[in-house]
């Protein structure tokens, strides 16, 4: 049987998590504790030659940084590597391993890379490091290209090569199958990995069993402390010491590795928290790149079973790349139900004819400024219709509705208030729970596919009232965006980017009220950014 080492790349892949800022003693610490722990390898930062030399931060624009900043610390027995990610070092940012505190070169690249990458791994072999080709995204790799692979990995005989699940999409099975075909195909010279990603509660899980299998090759899983780590985290480096101690009769000082936590690690979790959660399980149950789930739920429009269904929609080729533009594009086809809506839109356009109409927003001057909007129902008498809202406090007459999130969290408030008897007018992407609305417009027609936020639903509902032949709206609780203060009186309500792009959307809103003026006319009864 082989040896089974442990990797602990906290200073490299922690770094995701606070932008490589430990600090100049933190790291220090955290490296002495790995050596007197006894951990076989240990990476100690990214190689970026875009990067400045900062004493504060573990990535580094080249090797020499790191002999900067690790001056007389004293190795023991551990390996001590860097990352680069291929691309981003070039060969000229590192001096020769002799001249180096750094022992090894770990190279990361995607499959459509390879070539390229293991070319560069022979460069930095050639310069007397020992060197690591990881492949991200092993799970791309077809069982024929991992045959590939190996006979290209043996042309240039690296240190070890590493299977690296980026996307947290592997099990027990799936990948001891990968190894099966690495080890058969891999001259028994070189060491095999495993990076593990958490995004299904089993990197942990996942490295022991790698660590147990049957093999005479010489194996190695990478963890961090506490987990620490891009994503959903990694597996904790502290549970595989303890299980390496008990299970392969290793003589790991682990309780290094918790002081390293206690005194490093935890204040950086209290600030950065990071670890499994609802958003990395979408992202590797639907094998999608994360960038995608963030986009679709930040919208906060669709449930989360409604974006499991569009994420499933997907080009399979397309998942693991990610492009936003891509995302509007099937956001927008997937929101745009087919709706024949002339009938309704007869029946509106007759209910608002020769009605003064107020449309409110849930934005905080509805509270703040209330009575303003309670005077003007008073004197007015105006039709009342909300947006995405129920209001406790104001009887309404409608509810437009154009996104499916708020359907099921507004109907308990209704049913339960003031506002039983308001009729509901959604857009034709909302799906009732049992039967159907009352009124159902054209969400396609309504949205505008020429900006970056296509479904405003304050312009959503404007360009409804333009259709419908309205002259004239009062405006309540449409307070705009501010880059400072919340922006509405229920967070639920929030884009999770709006103060971000708090300028874009007041701007965006006041150009297509200048633009529809001599259509409809909008007034404010409460204060907003949106006054032109």
């Amino acid at each position: 049987m082989g040896d089974r080492q442990l990797l602990d790349c906290t200073l490299r892949d922690g770094g995701y998590v606070n932008d490589w800022r430990f600090g100049s003693e933190p790291m220090m610490e955290i490296f002495q504790r790995l050596v007197t722990a006894g951990v076989e390898y240990i990476e100690i930062g990214f190689l970026d030659e875009r990067e400045k030399f900062d004493p504060n931060r573990s990535i580094q624009p080249d090797t020499g940084c790191y002999d900067r900043l690790y001056i007389d610390m004293n190795k023991g027995s551990s390996m001590v590597l860097a990352m680069v990610d291929y691309g981003r070092c070039g060969i000229g940012h590192l001096s020769p391993a002799s001249e180096s505190f750094i022992d090894g070169i770990r190279v990361i690249f995607k499959e459509h890379l390879k070539d390229e990458a293991l070319a560069f791994c022979s460069e930095v072999k050639a310069l007397g490091y020992k060197v690591f080709a990881q492949m991200v995204s092993v799970t791309t790799y077809t069982d024929e290209a991992l045959q590939e692979y190996a006979e290209k990995v043996n042309a240039v005989m690296p240190y070890a090569t590493s299977m690296v699940d980026t996307y947290g999409l592997l099990d027990a099975g799936q990948l001891l199958h990968i190894y099966s075909i690495l080890d058969r195909y891999l001259q028994p010279e070189i060491k095999v990995g495993y990076h593990a990603h958490n995004n299904f509660q089993l990197g942990f899980a996942n490295a022991c069993a790698f660590l147990e299998c049957d093999t005479r090759r010489d194996i190695l899983a990478d963890g961090t402390l506490y987990g620490m780590g891009k994503s959903a985290g990694n597996a904790p480096l502290e549970l595989l010491l303890m299980h390496m101690n008990e299970k392969q009769g290793k003589r790991y000082e682990a309780n290094q590795a918790l002081e390293a936590i206690d005194n490093v690690i935890l204040p950086i979790y209290r600030e950065h928290y990071w670890g499994y959660n609802l958003f990395f399980y979408i992202a590797a149950a639907t094998k999608c790149h994360p960038n995608y789930v963030k986009y679709f739920m930040n919208k906060r429009t669709l449930s989360v079973k409604r974006i499991m269904e569009l994420l499933g929609e997907l080009e399979p080729a397309r998942r693991l790349l990610y492009d936003a533009r891509y995302a509007e594009q099937k956001y927008i086809e997937y929101q745009s139900v087919a709706c024949d809506d002339a009938g309704t839109m007869a029946v509106l356009r007759e209910k608002i004819a020769g009605r003064r109409l107020l449309l409110l927003g849930p934005g905080r001057n509805m509270e703040r400024q209330l009575g303003r909007v309670q005077a003007f129902i008073a004197r007015e008498r105006p039709l009342v219709i909300t947006v995405n809202f129920v209001p406790e406090e104001i009887r309404v007459d409608a509810i437009f509705l154009t996104k499916s999130k708020r359907y099921t969290q507004m109907m308990d408030i209704k049913r339960r208030g003031l506002n039983k008897k308001a009729k509901i007018i959604a857009t034709s992407n909302v799906t009732r729970t049992a039967g159907g609305f009352p009124y159902v417009v054209s969400y396609e027609k309504l949205i505008d596919k020429d900006t970056e936020v296509s479904d405003n639903s304050l312009v959503m509902f404007l360009r409804l009232l333009v259709e419908l032949g309205a002259k004239e709206v009062s405006l309540a609780g449409f307070d705009g965006y501010s880059k400072t203060d919340d922006n509405y009186f229920d967070q639920a309500f929030e884009y999770s980017f709006s103060k971000e792009k708090a300028d874009y959307f007041n701007r965006y809103v006041k150009e297509y009220l200048s633009k529809v003026a001599n259509k409809i006319s909008a007034s404010f009864v409460t204060d907003s950014y949106y006054q032109i």
